[in-house]
């Protein structure tokens, strides 16, 4: 039997973010939650309206492709691709 995977640690932060997605015509605003090496959790204000995909962008630099791996009303889980 094998074992899953250790979770990465998640560092908490509270930080504006932007959701990206339909060819970069399409942003929604958010506040990154935690970050760890492998994905993201990012409040949002309707997160059943965004697709499966999205790119995340950091106010302070940098970005990361993103699929939805968890989906709420107002909280998105990422990961990382």
């Amino acid at each position: 039997m094998t074992q899953s995977p250790e979770p990465a640690p998640r560092r908490r932060m509270l930080k504006g973010v932007r959701l990206v997605f339909n060819n970069g015509h399409s942003v929604v605003n958010g506040v990154l939650r935690d970050i760890s090496d492998t994905g993201a959790r990012v409040s949002v204000e309707n997160g059943l309206a965004l697709p499966d995909e999205v790119k995340l962008v950091l106010d302070e630099g940098g970005s990361h492709q993103c699929l939805v791996a968890r989906r709420e009303l107002k909280e998105l889980g990422l990961r990382f691709l």
